[in-house]
């Protein structure tokens, strides 16, 4: 099976291919980002990870301090189910899924959709996993990884991909997580992260599962 790192490589390249402009202009946006350090306030290992509740897409609330009573929790924030790259890494995480559970841990994925928009039928909504909506990016911001997206790329989300996130997202359209992913223990503190500006790079699921048979060292 491809590594998710091989996936995503073969989506930029073929984009490149396609689309050169485009991705120059997010190669641009996107080192200008990594110069500003965009995702440095990201909570870091060590530390002791924001508490939420947050809604699934039948509305049923869901609290972070129930799943953790259960054992670890894997965190992971994606953009949208609209976007490639996140449809990519959840993929692979659901094949690695029966993987972290027995390690027992709960993946959790967090994106601003809001539960109406989560609930038509996508390849997201039929993952096994549970998938959280963080419509305002309170969240992310909490975890220090919210970001303004650029007029560039919204510019491109609009025309080219005919994509309104102020519905999508119920009133939020330029605020958008950084594709991060935290793993916790079941205390509530972080024991690994991932976090990178890149939204067209992610974490491979085995570093993840590595992380998890760690905790029990």
């Amino acid at each position: 099976m491809q590594k998710l790192k091989e996936q995503t490589d073969a989506k930029i390249a073929l984009g490149r291919k396609n689309n050169p402009e485009f991705m120059k202009g997010v190669d641009e946006i996107i080192d200008e980002a990594k110069a500003f350090e965009k995702g440095k306030n990201a909570i870091k290992v060590g530390e002791k990870a924001p508490i939420f509740k947050l809604p699934n897409p039948l509305s049923k609330q869901i609290e972070l301090l129930d799943l953790l009573r259960k054992g670890p929790v894997v965190i992971t924030f994606y953009r949208g189910s609209w976007c490639p790259y996140c449809n990519l890494q959840l993929r692979a995480l659901q094949n690695k899924l029966k993987e972290i559970q027995k390690l027992g841990a709960t993946l959790v994925a967090i994106s601003p959709e809001v539960p109406d928009s989560s609930m038509t039928k996508n390849e997201i909504n039929e993952m096994e996993f549970i998938v959280l909506s963080d419509q305002n990016a309170k969240v992310a911001s909490q975890y220090g990884v919210a970001w303004e997206v650029p007029e560039f790329l919204l510019e491109h989300m609009r025309v080219d991909r005919n994509l309104d996130l102020k519905k999508i997202n119920n009133g939020n359209n330029n605020v958008l997580p950084i594709p991060a992913t935290f793993v916790l223990g079941s205390d509530g503190i972080v024991k690994w992260n991932y976090v990178n500006i890149d939204y067209r790079t992610r974490s491979e699921p085995d570093e993840i599962i590595e992380a998890l048979k760690n905790l029990s060292k």
